[in-house]
């Protein structure tokens, strides 16, 4: 049983201050919706009254910031088996949203790119994969023993990912305050959500993009990667290794870390040691020992295969200076070197910046 809480004001005297559950039941959902973190500060909204294809509808929807989703069932006036029992009817028909689904759901209820919400509650890109797993919460005004029962049970026996959490409303003359408690122990309930785990649910990659991360510094120069047509990384094999995913013919949209996106270009060469490499420069090949570049250290453990810097040729469609780059919250960013691009949205505010039409 939760702990039960009360509230006292102490000034001259002490007085209790009493609870109203029907004020808490009328006010509760506007209060969430207002500001959800009051239920956690790790969860961003996608909606309220969401309907599903049974033609019903989920009192609030809201995604953490590992991307999997949250069912909130106000208990209202109902009774115990009916509020529990509709919320496991929301979840099967929630485990099966797919990405796109979800984006959709999140820019119809708020009129803005689920991309860009996350980021800016969150702080990180919308990650590639949503709804691995979901959690059911009923949300009460006071919880009583048949509702205890029937989450306990649940629980405790089957490993199903409920919780209940209870608010109460409280007034003294113009002040209004609300607690919170909660039934079980939410990190409980988040190891049980691991066993929820359906069909991945990634936003698909159109087999084409890729995001390639180049770090301006001494061992590699932007300009050096515009004027010669190329991309690199190196420093160790954990760096360099993704960029053996590139394909030839493979697009690559190129960022420079804490900049933002920088060139759009197209592979014409696989991955290649910087010893391997050579580059026409007015009809003569070179090597690039050869070149004048601005990057004094490219050439860095030339001879040791874990460390040297790899390069990949590309021909650019378009570029900018770095002091030009183009970033907005919710484009996709990674630490690794070279990534596959399954964000659209990424996709198409980059290539809108770049004045490039994009694919279908």
């Amino acid at each position: 049983m939760p702990i039960e809480v009360g509230i006292w004001k102490i000034n001259d005297e002490i007085k209790k201050v009493f609870f109203s559950p029907i004020e808490s039941e009328r006010k509760l959902e506007d209060i969430l919706v207002k500001d959800i973190s009051i239920l956690s500060e790790d969860i961003l909204l996608i909606g309220r009254q969401i309907q599903t294809d049974y033609s019903k509808y989920i009192d609030m929807l809201a995604i953490d910031q590992n991307g999997n989703l949250l069912i909130i069932e106000l208990k209202k006036n109902r009774t115990p088996r009916d509020v529990v029992a509709q919320a496991i009817d929301y979840a099967s028909w929630v485990q099966n949203l797919s990405y796109d689904q979800i984006l959709n759901m999140y820019e119809e209820k708020n009129n803005k790119p689920l991309e860009e919400a996350f980021a800016e509650k969150f702080d990180s890109s919308l990650p590639d994969k949503l709804n691995d797993t979901h959690q059911i919460m009923i949300v009460s005004a006071q919880l009583d023993s048949e509702t205890e029962r029937i989450i306990n049970y649940l629980s405790n026996n089957f490993d199903v990912p409920i919780n209940a959490v209870f608010f109460k409303y409280f007034e003294e003359g113009e002040q209004q305050f609300i607690t919170r408690s909660w039934l079980l122990d939410p990190n409980i309930v988040d190891e049980k959500s691991s066993n929820t785990k359906v069909e991945n649910k990634k936003e698909k990659w159109n087999k084409q993009d890729f995001v390639v991360n180049f770090e301006n510094n001494t061992s590699r120069n932007w300009e050096d990667a515009i004027k010669y047509g190329f991309i690199s990384a190196g420093g160790g094999r954990w760096y360099s290794k993704t960029l053996n995913q590139l394909f030839v013919g493979a697009r690559i949209f190129c960022m420079i870390p804490k900049s933002g996106y920088v060139g759009i270009g197209k592979v014409t060469e696989i991955v290649k040691p910087i010893k391997d490499v050579t580059f026409e420069v007015n009809g003569i090949e070179k090597n690039l020992a050869d070149l004048n570049l601005k990057a004094l250290n490219m050439l860095h453990d030339s001879e040791d295969p874990d460390k040297c810097e790899y390069i990949v040729k590309v021909e650019w469609i378009r570029t900018v200076l770095k002091e030009d780059a183009y970033w907005i919250k919710g484009l996709k960013a990674n630490q690794n070197s070279a990534y596959k691009l399954r964000s659209q949205y990424t996709i198409e505010k980059v290539s809108e910046f770049f004045g490039l039409e994009i694919d279908n």
